[in-house]
C-alpha cells in the first residue's frame, strides 16, 4: 500500500471505532478481516497510526481547534498526526491526500492552511491545559489529580505508552523456567518479571498462538498486575474457590494452578460468551477443578443457595478500565460520568451478594483494573461500612506469604499498583476477611 492509502485505512478505522465506539482491537480485527488484501507491513503500520491517533487525541484536536476552529475529525486528527507524530513533510502529505484511488480526498484550502499551519510545530504547547496535554477528558484528569497530587502527569504519561506483553507461566505444565526454555526453543525471547512468581515478560510482542509454549498450555497471557491480584486471593489445594466476575478465565485459570487442580473454583459470570471463551483455555492449561456458572444476574438464587460455601471468593469488578488504558487508548474517550457512577452502583451490587457467598473465617478480594478512587478506595470503604461481618486484612502481610519480597505499596490495608511505579496495568487490591463463627464451647 502506498502511505496515502494507509492514512485512508486509518481514518476510516478511526471512523469506525467512533461509530461503534470501540474496543478499538475489535474493531481492527473486523476491518480487517474484510480486507485481507492488505499485508501484514501495512497492518502493522495503520494500526500504529490509528493507536498514535488514539493515545494524542486532546492534543491532536486542540491544534485543530486553535489553527481552524471546530471540533477534530478522524481526518483531521490523521492529518495533524502524520505532521506532528510522524514527522511527514507537509509536500508529502499534500501528494499522499490527492483523491487517487485508495488515497484520501484532496486537501481543502482550509486544510490547506491547516497543514502550513501545523508545519514545523510540535505535539506540545505551553498553552494548551493539563488535562489536554495529559491526553484524557477533564474530569477524568481531575479524578486523578485527587489522586496522585503532583505525580499526575508522570503517571498519565506511563498510562499512555504502549503495554508490554506478560506470560503466566502455567505451573500445572512445569515452572517459570521450564517455561522459558520453550519460549526460547520458539524463538521467542522473555525475561521474569518483578512482582509475580510465574510471570514472563516478552522483550519485544511477537506471535504466541502458534508457539509449542502456548499450543502445550505452558504459558498463558496475562499481564503481571493481574497475576498478582490472583495471587493476592491465596487460594490453596483444597479449598472451595468462587470466581464471581470471571469473564474468559484468566484470573480462574491463576487460581487453579495455586490450588494445583485440589479442590473446587466455580467461575461465574453473567454473559454466556464470555464463560464460552474460556472452556478451550481451561483445556489447554489442564484444568480439571473448575465448574463454569451461569448467572441470570449478580442476585442470581444460586448465589442464595451455596450461602457461607466458599474459602474464597474473587470479585474482579467491571470498572471504567482506566488501569488498562496502555492497552485500550480508546476507551478513555467513550466514558462519561454517568457511566461511572453507574458502575460503582453496580460494584456495590456485586460486593453486597457475593459477600454472601463467603463462609465464616473465609476471604471476599476485591479487585478492579481502575485507578479511580470512587472504583477503589471509597467501595471499599462504603462495603466496610455496611458489613461489619467483614474486616480489611492488610494486603502487605498477604504479600510476604503469597509473593515475598519487598510489599510495592504504599501505607494502608490495600494495594494500589499503577504503570508508572510498577510496569504493570493499573490494579486495585482489597482483602475482607468475614469473622469466623461464634464458638459454642
Amino acid at each position: 500500500m502506498t502511505p496515502g492509502a494507509r492514512a485512508q485505512a486509518a481514518i476510516e478505522l478511526l471512523d469506525a471505532i467512533e461509530a461503534a465506539r470501540g474496543p478499538a482491537d475489535s474493531c481492527a480485527q473486523h476491518y480487517f478481516r474484510s480486507r485481507r488484501f492488505v499485508g501484514a507491513k501495512d497492518r502493522s503500520a495503520i494500526s500504529a497510526l490509528v493507536y498514535a491517533v488514539l493515545r494524542h487525541r486532546s492534543q491532536l484536536d486542540w491544534w485543530h481547534a486553535r489553527i481552524a476552529g471546530g471540533r477534530g475529525t478522524a481526518r483531521s486528527r490523521v492529518i495533524a498526526a502524520l505532521l506532528l507524530l510522524s514527522g511527514w513533510p507537509v509536500a508529502e502529505l499534500a501528494t499522499s491526500f490527492d483523491g487517487d484511488r485508495f488515497r484520501p480526498a484532496a486537501l481543502s484550502q482550509r486544510e490547506h492552511s491547516f497543514v502550513a499551519a501545523l508545519a514545523g510545530r510540535s505535539l506540545d504547547h505551553p498553552d494548551q491545559p493539563l488535562s489536554v496535554r495529559a491526553n484524557l477528558p477533564d474530569w477524568i484528569y481531575a479524578a486523578l489529580s485527587a489522586r496522585f497530587g503532583d505525580r499526575t502527569m508522570a503517571e498519565v504519561v506511563a498510562m499512555r505508552d504502549e503495554a508490554p506483553v506478560d506470560l503466566r507461566a502455567n505451573l500445572l505444565r512445569g515452572d517459570r523456567d521450564s517455561a522459558l526454555r520453550q519460549l526460547a526453543a520458539d524463538g521467542i525471547r522473555a525475561a521474569p518479571t518483578a512482582l509475580a512468581p510465574a510471570g514472563l515478560r516478552l522483550d519485544a510482542r511477537q506471535p504466541l498462538a502458534a508457539t509449542a509454549a502456548f499450543r502445550s498450555g505452558a504459558v498463558e497471557i496475562q499481564d503481571e498486575g493481574s497475576q498478582v491480584a490472583a495471587a493476592l486471593v491465596e487460594a490453596g489445594p483444597g479449598m472451595r474457590g468462587c470466581d464471581f466476575c470471571a469473564g474468559a478465565g484468566g484470573k480462574t485459570l491463576a487460581l487453579a494452578a495455586a490450588m494445583a487442580n485440589a479442590g473446587r473454583i466455580v467461575a461465574c459470570d453473567t454473559v454466556a460468551r464470555r464463560l464460552d471463551g474460556a472452556t478451550a483455555r481451561l483445556r489447554r492449561a489442564g484444568v480439571s477443578n473448575v465448574e463454569r456458572r451461569l448467572l441470570a444476574t449478580e442476585r442470581d438464587p444460586w448465589v442464595k443457595k451455596h450461602k457461607a460455601g466458599f474459602d474464597r471468593v474473587l470479585v474482579d469488578a467491571p470498572c471504567t478500565g482506566t488501569g488498562t488504558w496502555r492497552r485500550n487508548p480508546d476507551a478513555r474517550w467513550f466514558l462519561a460520568p454517568s457511566d461511572l457512577g453507574e458502575l460503582v452502583a453496580k460494584q456495590a451490587r456485586i460486593l453486597d451478594s457475593a459477600a454472601r457467598l463467603v463462609r465464616p473465617g473465609g476471604r471476599l478480594v476485591y479487585v478492579t483494573c481502575s485507578l479511580l478512587p470512587q472504583e477503589d478506595e471509597d467501595q471499599a470503604a462504603d462495603f466496610l461500612a455496611k458489613h461489619s461481618d467483614f474486616r480489611a486484612l492488610p494486603v502487605a502481610t498477604i504479600w510476604q506469604r503469597a509473593l515475598g519480597g519487598r510489599f510495592p505499596g504504599a501505607d494502608g490495608p490495600f494495594l494500589l499498583l499503577t504503570p508508572l511505579r510498577h510496569g504493570t496495568d493499573g490494579f486495585f487490591v482489597a482483602v475482607f476477611e468475614r469473622d469466623a463463627a461464634p464458638s459454642t464451647a
